[in-house]
């Protein structure tokens, strides 16, 4: 498949058809399950948990965030040029899914039987002063944590893969949309289902009884003592049992068969890759662009419950309150954005995206109270689905079809690769500025060096090509 000259036109396969919607459904649905895992693990209770309550550094997090992505980086670009040698996207998803599940259930297992029983919203909680987690259960909690979160994304450029053989290319921002607005539907779910876990409440609803707590403690083992650490398990099974139209119902359309995987040729195809980009106008700068943007996303999505805790006193119920309320306008804004993104094209809705992320994080600094947090909450919640409902159509403009599983899996290198910045950077901020300057001080401070990066990621993106909503392929000359 070779490049025209002209930047917008990417020469290959005629259009593929549109998929029937069971499979479009199933594929969307999958956004719906791994956000569950995203917000209750990555966002939610485990850094609470593993922060607040257990007392380790934003340093010993950072470092098994940053192992995490050392380990995607050496990996997933790998899979994803083996992935593309035989055009086979849904077992590797099928694989990681549980996988990731499995070991999310075992951080609860063994939070319950290796650590005693503290923290916010736990029952019956012991006191024990100056807790800080050491030795081999913070080894084994983390060395889990590591698995999880690394087969979680490790699922993704496969996933991502999969939406060109799905739809046509004047309607991916559409199907990317949907995706992605399902997926925050999911973040409400789950946040809604393991809030009884947490503290015994439903909103609205109210307190449940004794006898309702202990029924559900029951029906999920290793759910029952309440606390951030009660919410493992619940999510563990939601991720599987929403993947399940995805591993039944979608199927790899053009699967190159009876061709062995030569897993020496792959580690070569990466580097290959990597080469190759300069063929494709725009690309590196993409690539960097997403690694801005992905450091500053990724640093404030695993850090958001730790700055609602420490820097605007949020407790118990109130910060799931807050995300659940936050979420919302997630799902509102994902879908508009698609369609926005097939009237004026992704680059253009990327820059309005991270505009608005630069505006939001600056007031999010200033803000000075939790109302005003709640405001400027709102506001990325609206926004924040639109990078990802962008960047697929996006790189879809920049490479052809048929090599989209190996620069997808480029896009997560470059995230994975700020992954292991990100993290430390805000761990320098937050970790050094705390003992003289406050925990108040020392988040927002935090948020400062996520502004940086997103502003960087913005002047990068501007230099990117201009391309049309609507990308023209041709089938290849005979």
């Amino acid at each position: 498949m070779a490049l025209n000259n002209s930047p917008a036109t990417i020469t290959g396969d005629l259009n593929p058809p549109l998929a029937p919607p069971r499979e479009r459904w199933s594929w969307a649905l999958y956004d719906f399950s791994n956000t569950i895992f995203s917000m209750n693990i990555t966002t939610l209770f485990f850094s609470a948990w593993i922060v607040a309550d257990l007392g380790v550094t934003n340093t010993k997090f950072a470092i098994a965030k940053g192992i995490v992505a050392a380990l995607v980086i050496l990996s997933i670009p790998l899979f994803g040029a083996v992935s593309d040698t035989t055009q086979r996207r849904k077992p590797w998803i099928v694989v990681f899914t549980i996988i990731c599940c499995m070991a999310t259930a075992a951080i609860g297992i063994v939070g319950q039987t290796m650590v005693p029983a503290i923290g916010d919203s736990v029952r019956n909680a012991v006191v024990v002063p100056n807790f800080h987690l050491v030795g081999v259960p913070l080894l084994l909690i983390l060395t889990l944590y590591v698995i999880a979160d690394y087969t979680y994304q490790g699922a993704m450029p496969f996933y991502n893969a999969m939406l060109p053989e799905l739809a046509p290319p004047e309607m991916r921002g559409r199907l990317s949309g949907l995706g992605t607005g399902v997926g925050y539907v999911g973040s409400i779910a789950g946040i809604l289902i393991a809030f009884p876990f947490f503290n015994g409440t439903l909103p609205i609803v109210g307190k449940f009884s004794d006898s309702t707590i202990a029924a559900l403690g029951r029906l999920v083992p290793f759910s029952g003592t309440g606390g951030n650490i009660s919410t493992f398990v619940p999510t563990a099974l939601l991720f599987l049992i929403f993947s399940l139209p995805l591993f039944f119902f979608c199927k790899d359309h053009n699967v190159v068969r009876d061709k062995a995987i030569d897993w020496g040729r792959g580690f070569r195809d990466v580097a290959h890759t990597i080469r190759e980009t300069k063929k494709y106008p725009g690309l590196r700068r993409f690539i960097l662009t997403t690694f801005l943007y992905q450091d500053a996303m990724g640093t404030i999505i695993a850090n958001m419950t730790l700055f609602a805790i420490y820097a605007m006193g949020f407790t118990g119920g109130a910060k799931i309150t807050l995300f659940l309320v936050l979420t919302i306008p997630a799902v509102l804004g994902s879908y508009p954005i698609g369609k926005l993104v097939d009237r004026i094209g992704p680059k253009r809705t990327l820059i309005f995206v991270i505009s608005s992320w630069i505006l939001l994080l600056i007031a999010m600094v200033l803000v000075p109270t939790k109302t005003g947090f709640w405001i400027v909450g709102f506001g990325i919640g609206l926004i924040f689905g639109g990078t990802a409902t962008a960047e697929r159509p996006l790189l879809l403009t920049l490479v052809p079809d048929k090599e989209a599983g190996r620069f997808f899996s480029l896009l997560v290198l470059s995230s994975r690769a700020a992954a292991i910045v990100g993290p430390f950077v805000w761990a320098f901020a937050v970790d050094g500025l705390t003992p003289g300057y406050g925990a108040p001080f020392a988040y927002r401070m935090g948020v400062v060096t996520v502004a940086i990066a997103m502003i960087g990621s913005l002047w990068m993106l501007r230099g990117l090509p201009e391309t049309p909503p609507t990308i023209r392929r041709e089938a290849p000359a005979k």
